[in-house]
C-alpha cells in the first residue's frame, strides 16, 4: 500500500498543518518532532478522522476520506490518545477484534498476549503502562495488516519497554511488502527501525531524509565565531549561536573535514538535526 499526502492542510486557529509525504510498500516511515508539531494531526487525516482544508491525501489512490471497508482493515492503528476500556480484559478485547476483523488471529493474538507477559485475568485498568503500550501493539498486529500507522506508540515508556515494543515491530517487517509509519519525539527510538524520516515543526515539513544519510553524512560544525565566519556556507543547513561560537549542521560532513580540518566536527544524530533545525535561535542558511 502507498499512502500519500500531497499539501495535505488543516487549520486550527492559528496552528497550520500543510505537509507533503509518503510511505512506500516494505519501508518503516518516521514522522518525527516535538510534542504539538502536527504529528497527530497528519495520522488523523489519513485515517478519515478529520476531514482535510487542502490538499491530497490519499491511500492506494483512494481518497483517504473515503475508504471501503476491505481497504480500512489493512490497516493496523495505533492512537496516542486511544485505547480500549479499562474495563475490559484481555478475552474481551479479543471478542471485539474478532467481531471487527475477519482475519483476526484469536489463538495467535492470545499467545502473543501471554509472550508478552499481559495478564489475562485483570482488567486493563491494572495494566502498567508498558502493558497498555504492546495490548494496543498486538491488537494492530492480530488481523494481518498490510500497513501499521502508529502514533507514539513508544511515549511515556521505560527503556526497556520501549525496546520490546520496537523488536515487535521489527518482527513485523520481516515479512515483504509491509509497511509502517510511526511517530515520535524520541527520535533515538526510530534511528535503528526507520528507512527514513519527515521532521515537521510548526505543521510544516522542515526535512526528508533517509535514515542513514542522516547517521553517515551529516555532522554538527563547532568553531568558533572567526572560524563561522570563513566557514563556505553553501552546505550549511542551519546554525545555532552558542557561548563559544556556533553550532552549524551540514549534509555534507566529508566536505567541512576534507577542507576545514582544524574545526571539530561531530557526528549527527537526530536528535542533535532536530534541536538544530527547531531551535527558536537557529537560522537557515542561504
Amino acid at each position: 500500500m502507498v499512502i500519500q499526502l500531497e499539501n495535505a492542510k488543516k487549520n486550527y486557529g492559528s496552528f497550520e498543518l500543510n505537509c507533503s509525504m509518503k510511505l512506500e510498500p516494505g519501508c518503516v516511515t518516521g514522522l518525527i518532532g516535538r510534542n504539538g508539531a502536527g504529528k497527530s494531526t497528519a495520522f488523523k487525516l489519513i485515517l478519515g478522522l478529520i476531514r482535510a482544508d487542502g490538499g491530497k491525501i490519499t491511500i492506494d489512490d483512494k481518497n483517504a476520506a473515503d475508504l471501503d471497508s476491505d481497504t480500512k482493515r489493512k490497516l493496523g492503528v495505533v492512537l496516542a490518545e486511544s485505547g480500549f476500556s479499562g474495563y475490559l480484559k484481555i478475552k474481551d478485547v479479543a471478542k471485539i477484534l474478532k467481531a471487527a476483523y475477519p482475519s483476526f488471529k484469536e489463538d495467535d493474538f492470545m499467545s502473543q498476549c501471554e509472550k508478552q507477559g499481559l495478564p489475562k485475568d485483570k482488567q486493563i485498568k491494572e495494566f502498567s503502562t508498558g502493558m497498555k503500550a504492546k495490548l494496543k501493539i498486538l491488537a494492530a498486529l492480530s488481523h494481518d495488516a498490510e500497513v501499521l500507522i502508529l502514533d507514539e506508540p513508544t511515549s511515556g515508556l521505560d527503556v526497556i519497554a520501549r525496546e520490546e515494543i520496537l523488536d515487535m515491530l521489527r518482527e513485523y517487517m520481516k515479512k515483504e511488502d509491509n509497511s509502517i509509519l510511526i511517530s515520535s519525539h524520541i527520535a533515538s527510538d526510530l534511528e535503528g527501525l526507520c528507512d527514513d524520516v519527515y521532521m515537521i515543526e510548526n505543521g510544516q515539513i522542515l526535512l526528508h531524509e533517509e535514515t542513514g544519510v542522516i547517521l553517515d553524512e551529516y555532522g554538527v560544525l563547532k568553531v568558533t565565531a572567526e572560524q563561522y565566519a570563513k566557514l563556505e556556507k553553501e552546505y550549511l543547513l542551519c546554525a545555532k549561536e552558542e557561548s563559544y561560537g556556533y553550532a552549524c549542521l551540514t549534509a555534507q560532513k566529508t566536505f567541512y573535514q576534507e577542507n576545514y580540518p582544524d574545526i571539530t566536527i561531530e557526528k549527527a544524530g537526530i536528535d542533535q538535526v532536530i534541536t538544530l533545525m527547531i531551535s527558536a535561535n537557529g537560522k537557515k542558511e542561504a
